[in-house]
């Protein structure tokens, strides 16, 4: 099993759900597996906004502002996601990694210069063992966001969102999955994308 699997993809895509059900499989079938979550806790600022008056975090902070605190959050939680796993050498199911913050500042209109920034201060981190795009059609996202009520995305974002993490240089990286059909086929898939992962990598060792 690789040591580092993260989950990426736009908001709907269901990241959360099949992190915490990737690492339950791989728990029981005896792997050490835990779920991480690197948040740059938008939803959170969000939400707080509402409770003093305001409509979202960048009306509570302001688009640029709102951009800092996240980019610094997640960079916070991934070091911590990592921390753990060399500590409990566990293998690390991460819903998001650095590339959401780097689709995140290209679907906001962040300028050039603070992507760069951004890669300087992550370029910290490792790339992932398997990273797993979560492909879901904007519109099929979006009834998901509304259905689950604590928040709201607009179409004309989710489409930025996904042309932002496609136009990424770590995209033909990626495992693209077909996010769009029943939970539970799309964790089939990602397992056996997995077990794939773990045959090739057995049969390349001495």
């Amino acid at each position: 099993m690789p040591r580092t699997i993260a989950l990426v993809g736009i908001d709907g895509s269901g990241k959360t759900t099949q992190a915490r059900v990737v690492a339950a499989e791989l728990a029981a079938a005896g792997h050490p597996a835990a779920y991480r979550q690197n948040a740059g806790g938008r939803h959170w600022f969000g939400r707080i906004a509402v409770m003093v008056g305001r409509a979202d975090a960048e009306d509570l902070f302001g688009r640029r502002g709102t951009l800092v605190v996240e980019s610094v959050l997640r960079w916070l939680a991934i070091a911590r996601t990592l921390l753990r796993r060399a500590v409990r050498r566990e293998i690390a199911v991460m819903d998001r990694y650095a590339v959401c913050q780097y689709a995140s500042l290209r679907a906001h209109g962040a300028r050039p210069i603070a992507e760069r920034l951004a890669r300087l201060a992550y370029r910290l981190f490792p790339r992932p063992d398997v990273t797993f795009f979560l492909a879901v059609d904007p519109e099929v996202a979006q009834e998901r966001i509304e259905r689950r009520g604590y928040d709201t995305e607009t179409m004309d974002y989710l489409r930025s969102a996904d042309g932002a993490y496609r136009s990424l240089r770590e995209y033909p990286t990626f495992v693209v999955i077909d996010a769009n059909g029943a939970p539970e086929q799309v964790t089939k898939a990602i397992l056996a994308e997995l077990d794939t992962f773990s045959q090739s990598v057995a049969q390349a060792l001495p």
